[in-house]
């Protein structure tokens, strides 16, 4: 059986950082692993429009609907499924950078009580139940005040999806706090996630630290080890 490992978090937590790291030390011990970045601008039909919503196309953040923009996401990885499917029966290990809980956690950010709770629950049922995406094995929630993350996304490198230092989201610290409490509130509510911070105190912990975490929760899971 293929290990499916989901990386989540807020922009500017090193999701990306820490999804290649898992992929490079799992390669060094064998696994035949495929690292997946969603939503994947340039590859689908869904995907450009994402970048073009998180480029402000469609309106500010508190514009568009949330169950709207939720299916673009979807689309994009119901579009991806087949090439999906095909990663996961030619390899051991399969990591998501963002993946299903990514949607929930930005688009739900934008409502509260009931409504945040259908939303959750709608975007569930079309991805994982009309869809039929598969579901991760182990979700590692990188936990990050915002502050902190627009401070590291300050730093990040030109992306190929956006002119802009900052997408909609990533520029938008309100957003980005009530997303972090949607992402906590899925961590406390589901047995497969388990929460890595990146602080210490008021200090940020190192990229080797968190990365021995995250190796931590994940070689007991591998269908083959290798140390």
């Amino acid at each position: 059986m293929t290990l499916l490992v989901n990386i989540e978090g807020i922009d500017g937590s090193g999701k990306g950082t820490q999804a290649a790291r898992l992929q490079a030390r799992l390669l060094a011990r064998g696994c035949r692993t495929q690292l997946v970045s969603f939503p994947r601008y340039r590859e689908t039909h869904f995907g450009h429009k994402v970048a073009d919503f998180l480029n402000g196309r469609f309106g500010q953040l508190n514009e568009v609907n949330p169950f709207l923009a939720s299916l673009l996401y979807a689309g994009d990885r119901f579009e991806s499924k087949s090439w999906l499917e095909k990663a996961i029966d030619e390899h051991d290990v399969v990591i998501f950078d963002r993946y299903v809980p990514s949607n929930m956690a930005h688009q739900a950010s934008k409502l509260d009580g009931a409504e945040r709770a259908e939303l959750i629950a709608w975007i569930e049922e079309l991805e994982f139940g009309i869809y039929e995406l598969p579901r991760p094995d182990l979700c590692v929630l990188l936990d990050i005040p915002p502050q902190m993350a627009q401070q590291l996304i300050a730093r990040k490198a030109p992306r190929d999806y956006t002119e802009q230092a900052a997408d909609l989201q990533e520029s938008d610290s309100t957003h980005l706090a009530r997303t972090r409490q949607v992402y906590l509130e899925l961590a406390q509510s589901q047995p497969s996630w388990n929460c890595v911070s990146c602080v210490a105190g008021d200090q940020l912990r190192t990229a080797d630290e968190i990365e021995a975490e995250i190796w931590d929760l994940v070689q007991p899971l591998l269908p083959v080890h290798s140390d």
